[in-house]
């Protein structure tokens, strides 16, 4: 009997490994469509700009939107932390709808695609998404903060940023917004962050906007985080969103914490980095249950009674934080940076339009602005 029992549970314990192996193999090869909007004019990879990430899981796709008039160019990360989706849709708008008339912007929907292809580990979280279309839907990778240890595998100890050597927390040698400015014989993660320094310089970039979220119960959020030589575009932009649209603040990127994107970038190129934070109710370690609904609806029981005992930095009530509110903050916040810019910056401008503000994604839904990729013209199709 004692070894029909063993033998019972050991293959129950091997059906639900294949199961679950199937369901992660399915979720780290999920394909998620992109079609190219009328303004994206090529699609390169990181790749291209330093040749060690060709071909492995951080060869991202690099989406060039280009005006018919010479101007600035911007670019837009998407999916630095793909637990945070607000980022990564942003950039589906932009690049299946923005029309450049002025400048480029360059877009980048999976900034590390490796994290996109793995959860994070006990956390329960979905393996994917769905945002509903008038065509169905579209589904995407849920993701991590994260790179993959399929990918990069094992984490020392203690991590030890380069070039600064402070020390970090050891898993954050995995974390895209502490690996900054890379190196190119490090990790995955630092020549992937070398790669976009590479970008960022061979392109003239001006500005770079690196798309968040964050949990309510983090001090940095709704706000922009600018690096010291962004802070007026920073203040103009918060002032006149703050008055038009939406509560949102400014925080001065801290010269003490290194590895992040606003504050690396702009020491290490000539590029103005800009960090934008929405609020994400699924990252608070108060929540209940991780699942798909919590990710889009932003509503959680226990992250309101956390607010009621004043131990959240953004308030929070019945209506939560959809993902249509957060995406909308996002594609605002941008638009208005893109006007501050222009506005200073004549010869340099970027002027776009066909992107929706805040307001008409909440009215239509983050899906209205996506596109069908099944009547699409199939060269315009480019996969993530």
């Amino acid at each position: 009997m004692n070894t029909l029992r063993k033998t019972i549970i050991i293959a129950l314990g091997l059906v639900l490994a294949a199961f679950a192996g199937i369901s992660f193999r399915a979720s780290r090869f999920l394909k998620e469509p992109v079609v190219a909007g009328p303004s994206v004019a090529r699609v390169a990879t990181l790749g291209e700009y330093f040749a060690p990430i060709k071909g492995t899981a951080n060869d991202a796709n690099v989406f060039f939107l280009e005006g018919a008039k010479p101007g600035g160019t911007v670019l837009v990360l998407g999916g630095t932390h793909p637990e945070e989706p607000a980022g990564r849709l942003t950039t589906w708008i932009l690049a299946e709808n923005a029309v450049l008339d002025q400048g480029r912007i360059i877009v980048l929907n999976s900034t590390n695609r490796s994290a996109s292809t793995v959860t994070r580990p006990s956390g329960a979280y979905p393996a994917t998404y769905t945002i509903k279309t008038d065509w169905g839907g579209q589904t995407f990778r849920m993701g991590d903060r994260w790179s993959n240890p399929l990918d990069q595998w094992p984490d020392p100890e203690v991590y030890i940023h380069y070039p600064s050597k402070q020390n970090l927390a050891y898993m954050d040698i995995r974390n895209l917004n502490r690996d900054w400015p890379g190196r190119p014989n490090g990790t995955l993660t630092e020549k992937t962050c070398y790669a976009l320094i590479q970008l960022i310089n061979k392109e003239a970039v001006d500005i770079v906007i690196d798309l968040h979220e964050a949990e309510l119960q983090y001090p940095v959020i709704s706000t922009i985080v600018a690096h010291p030589k962004g802070l007026d575009i920073a203040a103009m932009a918060s002032m006149t969103l703050s008055d038009e649209e939406f509560k949102i603040g400014m925080e001065k990127s801290p010269a003490e914490l290194r590895g992040l994107s606003h504050r690396e970038i702009g020491d290490f190129t000539k590029a103005i980095p800009l960090l934008f934070e929405s609020p994400e109710p699924f990252l608070d370690a108060t929540r209940g249950r991780t699942d798909a609904r919590l990710l889009l609806e932003g509503k959680d029981d226990f992250v309101v009674r956390a607010g009621k005992r004043g131990l959240l930095f953004e308030k929070i009530d019945a209506k939560g934080w959809p993902i249509d509110v957060r995406v909308g903050r996002h594609c605002s916040t941008l638009i208005q940076v893109l006007s501050v810019w222009s506005a200073d910056h004549a010869d340099k401008a970027v002027i776009m339009t066909g992107v929706p503000k805040y307001a008409e994604i909440i009215q239509k839904g983050v899906g209205a602005f996506l596109h069908d990729p099944a009547k699409s013209d199939p060269k315009k199709i480019y996969y993530e």
